[in-house]
């Protein structure tokens, strides 16, 4: 059954994520835009985005580890019915090995995901000079983090200011679906540590549960304008510090996109979508930083790095279903979000030439 969009089933929904919750992206299904499915008789939900003739699923299915398989079942069977296929974007290895479970599945490795003890963070800082004198130097700097209720945070002006600028720094339009950027709106079970400099915003971090894990998603992490170097080191020091003493034992930052970090068991892709991601990797700068939210990752000295899968019932991930991706990252069709893309990175370029050309002496 498909979700009508009542408020009833997005509650009915995050309560089956609050039990049974275990993929990293299982609270992104909550996320606006994302289409909500019950299967008939069972205690389980999927979130999923229609693009391209596909069913782009966020993450995995959320249900009972013995249901699992019944439940991709259903869906899958669903999707026939509708002449769609589908593709688990973010799966992880417990729904990949269910999936294969039900025919020949094709993984592409999308990235790796940094993982920590946050129990053990403060030992990891101890052990990293460079990162200990980086979260130093802010602090003496007078910038500061306080964690805030969410009743306190949900679209408190100083947050929107902060994140209106970080947005605009991005080389993409927004991007939504499981990088959703409007999370402060929809706080319930999220952890918000805040930044403050003299008194004044300049950068938060959204934390997520995950609960199967007893651990969070590092969601958001947001810089503003006048935010200093090392303002992401010390919002992520606080809340590993905070979630720490609240018991959790998992922490991560999420996908690192085509990132090689991480052992897979994954079969080679086309040769042709293994020069895809080479070519984004290389050229793709401009618009996604790769190598720096990479490396940005492994300087906070994960413990360690998980795969990360789209997966489909295909000989290979596809362009079809690269093409769907897109599709529901953009929240458009992907020919116009690439169009506004190279429109925006122009714009950029114009202002930065513009402003370039204004500290030239005359």
């Amino acid at each position: 059954m498909t979700s009508t969009g009542h408020a009833t089933d997005w509650q009915l929904a995050r309560a089956l994520v609050l039990q049974y919750g275990w993929n990293t992206m299982a609270y992104q299904i909550l996320n606006p835009g994302i289409t909500l499915w019950f299967p008939a008789g069972q205690n389980a939900v999927i979130g999923y985005v229609r693009t391209g003739g596909y069913r782009v699923v966020a993450g995995a299915p959320i249900a009972h580890e013995d249901e699992l398989a019944d439940t991709v079942a259903a869906f899958e069977d669903d999707a026939r019915r509708c002449h769609e296929r589908v593709c688990y974007f973010g799966a992880q290895s417990r729904i990949a090995a269910i999936v294969a479970g039900h025919g020949n599945a094709a993984l592409l490795l999308l990235g790796a995901q940094p993982s920590w003890n946050p129990e053990q963070w403060p030992q990891i800082l101890s052990r990293k000079a460079s990162l200990r004198a980086q979260v130093a130097r802010v602090r003496n700097k007078g910038a500061q983090v306080v964690e805030w209720p969410s009743q306190q945070a949900v679209q408190h002006p100083a947050l929107r200011q902060c994140l209106h600028e970080w947005l605009a720094s991005r080389g993409l339009p927004p991007l939504h679906f499981l990088v959703e950027p409007q999370t402060l709106g929809h706080l319930q079970d999220r952890r918000v540590f805040v930044a403050v400099r003299h008194d004044h915003v300049i950068g938060f971090l959204v934390a997520t549960p995950i609960p199967q894990r007893n651990g969070w998603l590092i969601e958001q992490i947001v810089r503003g304008a006048a935010a200093p170097n090392g303002t992401a080191e010390l919002l992520v020091d606080a809340a590993m510090r905070a979630l720490a003493a609240t018991g959790a034992t998992f922490v991560t930052l999420g996908l690192a996109p085509l990132s090689g970090r991480a052992d897979s068991d994954e079969q080679p892709p086309a040769l042709w979508v293994q020069a895809l991601l080479r070519w984004m990797r290389v050229h793709g700068q401009r618009f996604y930083n790769f190598d720096g939210l990479d490396s940005f990752k492994a300087k906070l000295q994960p413990q360690d790095w998980e795969p990360v899968y789209a997966l489909t019932h295909e000989r290979h991930v596809g362009l079809r279903a690269l093409y769907a991706i897109t599709g529901a990252f953009g929240g458009e069709p992907p020919i116009q979000f690439v169009g506004r893309a190279l429109l925006r990175a122009a714009r950029q370029e114009l202002h930065w030439l513009a402003a370039g050309a204004r500290k030239q002496p005359p």
